[in-house]
């Protein structure tokens, strides 16, 4: 949530922050809202100034015997007059809030503004593969392999389901195996949250209320209602929510693996078949806490973490830099790591790493002590995926596929695997 401090005093450089967002608003009414808001205070004040000194004659008039009903009727009147006029101040409260919520993060400065179209790449690693014979897609080959079962998995879910089967679902397990063992070795905390969360979980993430049509609500969509988790992040952001942290606890870096549901499922475009997008997909998810002065040190972090994931199982991948407008609402600054995915001749993201500075802090209201001042200042939240496998999937099916149709697994996943080398079409 942006500060309306920030707002008021640097009111033409946050409309022009947004901006680069594709967010265009006019500050006027909610200017507005905060100056009433304050005057309203400011008499709220007064009057209360004003019923002290009244109830402070209470004790001089006993003394000389003088009837007190006057004072106390005079305190009655102050005393509805400063209820209603509290209310007003909710009331203005209330529509601050509510105008603020809908506001996505601003920027970091030197972004580009616009979508996709002014991403930046700014690396690739790995070599991009080169095959002397035709190759397939990772629809076919994992049909043929006996790895994903499509048409079961509409069968039981409707579109945008599979099913892993046999070595396919040991290569998807191989996968989240390697990313837990390779976060804990980096001491990361391993987290299993609930993935039933709660309304004030969502509006924490900064995806509430704005993005409430994107997830699957379990009954009604309302603030006292719970819904399906659709990243491990939604959570663990939320997990000091109202807390203040000490400050030599900083940075928390934490780690979680679900499964994520998204309603964003459903485009039948030839570059999302298969296993591309779907309602339900396997994630690790990284997140950490820390101060203002650490937030670009663990952003580095984050994205070495989840491009090494991607790096040392081979894949050729391309690292890019977000534009202002294709980062997430929550986001002020964004990298993709994105793996070639040859049949289609084009990256698909199986990681983002993001800063969202204290923007979700500020809306779960959670804190730090710093040790040498002992005042409170707002974390820094930070996420990446580390990583999705829905995408690396397909990646690792046909960037490593053979002629023969057999497909080489990365060696850092076969000490998960038995040992195994090469999936092979199983002998009917």
């Amino acid at each position: 949530m942006i500060s309306i401090e920030l707002i008021k005093n640097e009111t033409e450089k946050v409309k022009s922050l947004l901006e680069k967002k594709g967010c265009m608003v006019d500050f006027t009414e909610l200017l507005n809202y905060d100056e009433e808001r304050r005057k309203t205070i400011q008499q709220v004040e007064e009057l209360k100034a004003k019923k002290n000194k009244v109830s402070s004659m209470i004790p001089q008039y006993k003394k000389e015997g003088k009837d007190t009903s006057s004072i106390f009727e005079d305190m009655k009147v102050l005393g509805a007059k400063i209820e209603e006029l509290d209310k007003i101040v909710q009331d203005y409260d209330t529509k601050i809030k509510n105008f603020i919520a809908v506001l996505p993060n601003l920027p970091d400065e030197d972004l580009l503004p616009g979508g996709k179209e002014n991403n930046k790449v700014i690396r690739t690693g790995n070599k991009k593969p080169e095959f002397s014979f035709k190759i397939k897609n990772h629809v076919d080959m994992c049909n043929e392999l006996g790895l994903i079962d499509y048409d079961r998995g509409v069968k039981l879910s409707g579109n945008g389901a599979w099913i892993y089967r046999g070595v396919g679902a040991r290569l998807e397990w191989a996968l989240l195996n390697y990313f837990i063992e390779e976060h804990l070795k980096d001491g990361y905390e391993f987290i299993l949250p609930p993935h039933m969360l709660n309304y004030d979980c969502g509006f924490g993430a900064g995806q509430f209320p704005k993005f409430s049509d994107e997830v699957y609500w379990i009954d009604s969509k309302d603030e006292k209602s719970k819904f399906l988790l659709p990243t491990a992040e939604t959570a663990l952001v939320n997990m000091y929510k109202g807390e203040i942290i000490q400050e030599d606890k900083l940075p928390m870096k934490f780690f979680a693996y679900t499964p994520c549901y998204r309603r964003e499922a459903g485009s039948y475009r030839q570059e999302e078949r298969g296993m591309i997008r779907g309602h339900q997909f396997n994630k690790i998810e990284m997140v950490q806490y820390t101060t203002p002065e650490n937030s670009a040190k663990a952003f580095e972090e984050l994205v070495s973490k989840a491009e090494n994931l991607v790096k040392n199982l081979g894949l050729h991948y391309q690292v890019s830099k977000l534009a202002a407008g294709d980062c997430s609402a929550s986001m002020k600054r964004t990298y993709d790591i994105e793996v070639w995915i040859p049949s289609m001749g084009i990256y698909k993201e199986v990681s983002s790493a993001s800063n969202a500075g204290d923007y979700q802090a500020r809306r779960n209201n959670t804190k730090y002590r710093k040790i040498d001042t002992k005042k409170t200042e707002y974390v820094h939240t930070l996420n990446a995926s580390g990583l999705a496998t829905s995408r690396l999937f397909p990646a690792i099916i046909e960037q490593f596929q053979n002629e023969d149709g057999s497909v080489t697994i990365p060696e850092v996943l076969r000490k998960y695997m038995s040992g195994m080398t090469k999936i092979t079409k199983i002998k009917e």
